[in-house]
């Protein structure tokens, strides 16, 4: 089953102070290249997250984000620091009596109080518990699975489209037939004519049978035909193949099939035929652009 490296998924839990949002993305690409953006309070669990999204997509440019959001409740306020406003208070106090400065009135005072350093400064430092990773990670896997399965439906609509090129190629192949024919007649004819008629010379009629032998051969196009039937046999077959790496062997065989079609029109010293081999190459020219995406 061919599955596309084109995919998105997305998947949320809620604990008690917040919601815990993972998102996905795949493109295609060569090789596996995973870019990571991950809240810092779940940063040391990163190569976990990358082992499981390494394993389950194979391949791909992948775009991975997990964020936090914050619930806000009256607990979730900043809490000022009422040991350091006392130290600060105290200070001052201290200071005006040395000094000799005034005191400000109570309410100027404490308004300054609120302004000193780290008096409001929020701690979240936190330790990750094994009970709320074992939650986290349930959304992550919820989010690559999603994403997989929004690739394998991408690969059924990929699937379609090579089985109908391919198709279209194999019946292209076959209308080559009537003219190949025809081509052997017409060639021995305007030889002859050729000889009889603009040269008016005599000529070996058994020497001029092999050497048309000999020349119709260079031209003849069976191994490539069957090479090319071949081809897209095997390309059918592999799409139905279970595994890894399905949609590379699928363009090295249209790499095949392009030089089959490439030799065919080579050889091809007419135009109906020529006609029919730039048909196939267009249709395969589809196959390739679109096997790129193929995992």
């Amino acid at each position: 089953m061919i599955q596309s490296m084109t995919g998105y998924g997305k998947a949320t839990v809620e604990l008690p102070d917040k919601k815990i949002n993972v998102e996905i993305k795949s493109l295609n690409s060569k090789a596996m290249d995973l870019s990571a953006r991950i809240a810092p309070l779940y940063r040391e669990k990163e190569m976990e997250i990358r082992n499981e999204i390494s394993r389950k997509l194979e391949r791909g440019k992948v775009d991975f984000s997990l964020w936090i959001e914050k619930k806000e409740s009256a607990e979730s306020a900043t809490p000022i620091n009422q040991t350091l406003v006392e130290g600060y208070y105290k200070q001052i106090c201290a200071i005006s009596e040395n000094l000799g400065i005034p005191v400000p009135d109570a309410t100027d005072w404490f308004a300054t109080l609120l302004r000193m350093p780290d008096v409001m400064t929020k701690n979240d430092t936190q330790e990750l518990s094994e009970e709320e990773w074992a939650v986290v990670y349930s959304a992550v896997e919820k989010a690559v699975g999603a994403l997989v399965d929004f690739r394998k439906q991408e690969g059924a609509a990929l699937e379609k489209k090579f089985r109908e090129k391919i198709a279209n190629i194999s019946h292209l192949l076959e209308t080559i037939a009537p003219y190949e024919k025809e081509r052997v007649a017409k060639v021995k004819e305007r030889i002859t004519d050729a000889l009889e008629k603009t040269l008016s010379v005599d000529y070996d009629k058994n020497r001029l049978e092999q050497e048309l032998i000999y020349y119709i051969e260079k031209l003849d196009i069976s191994e490539e035909k069957q090479r090319l039937a071949n081809h897209l046999k095997y390309f059918r077959e592999t799409m139905n193949e279970e595994g890894h790496g399905v949609g590379k062997k699928l363009g090295f065989i249209a790499q095949e099939m392009g030089r089959e079609i490439n030799t065919t029109g080579s050889k091809s010293n007419q135009a109906e035929m020529q006609n029919i081999v730039v048909k196939m190459k267009d249709e395969l020219e589809q196959i390739k652009e679109q096997v790129l995406n193929a995992l």
